[in-house]
């Protein structure tokens, strides 16, 4: 898969997603990131790995003897190094609350690098503490049992206005959440070194007194 040579570390050190959003645009892809309401638990943190969907519904009640975890708990079992928990509530909503701090415990006992969520997250102290990256689309201290249930998990889904699948390439920073879809992480995380390479110079150009219209015409980076 093409995921497999692309350097997680290198990009969370160079990229971010303003840089990644204007690539996908050149790429035709202009709906890669997520509503502005989805925002991190900690703007320092930055988020960088590949995508494990499970997709939420609302429910108003629980059967005798029904576990309404028991998909959730499949997921978070199954997680794996650099596996970024994205779950699709169809926010924002003020019902389910799909992530807390046991969550997040397990997640990264399984190596799990992140959750992003148009969903509500709760425990929000003990997370930030945990220093584990949180994208949200709200806080609140529900349960989400018998307000929400993990339907399925590893298969297509929408969170926060976009498109996800198993394995695209999610990063999460202080601007919001930019989704890459596997078939072209290769070649968009590529450009988006050249691009950043480039802004570097239109930004020392800029500090060395040269007018925006000149250094644009040189690089054509704004």
């Amino acid at each position: 898969m093409p995921n497999d040579v692309l350097d997680l570390d290198a990009i969370k050190t160079t990229l971010y997603t303003a840089v990644l959003s204007d690539v996908l645009d050149d790429f035709g892809l202009p709906n890669q990131a997520m509503a502005p309401f989805v925002r991190p638990l900690d703007e320092g943190k930055k988020l960088v790995g590949y995508a494990r969907t499970g997709l939420f519904m609302n429910t108003y009640s629980v059967r005798e003897g029904e576990n309404p975890y028991e998909i959730e708990i499949a997921l978070i079992d199954d997680l794996k190094p650099n596996d970024v928990a994205v779950l699709g509530c169809a926010g924002p909503t003020q019902r389910i609350a799909p992530w807390g701090e046991l969550l997040t415990t397990a997640s990264m006992k399984r190596g799990a690098v992140g959750c992003v969520t148009d969903g509500l997250v709760r425990d929000v102290r003990h997370i930030r503490s945990l220093g584990f990256p949180v994208f949200h689309g709200g806080i609140g201290p529900l349960d989400s049992r018998g307000r929400g249930k993990m339907m399925a998990y590893d298969l297509p889904i929408q969170c926060g206005g976009v498109s996800v699948k198993p394995g695209d390439l999610v990063f999460g920073d202080v601007d919001g959440v930019v989704v890459v879809p596997k078939e072209v992480s290769v070649r968009v995380v590529e450009a988006a070194m050249r691009k950043v390479t480039s802004e570097n110079k239109t930004r020392q150009e800029l500090e060395n007194g040269l007018l925006l219209a000149d250094v644009y015409a040189k690089y054509g980076v704004l």
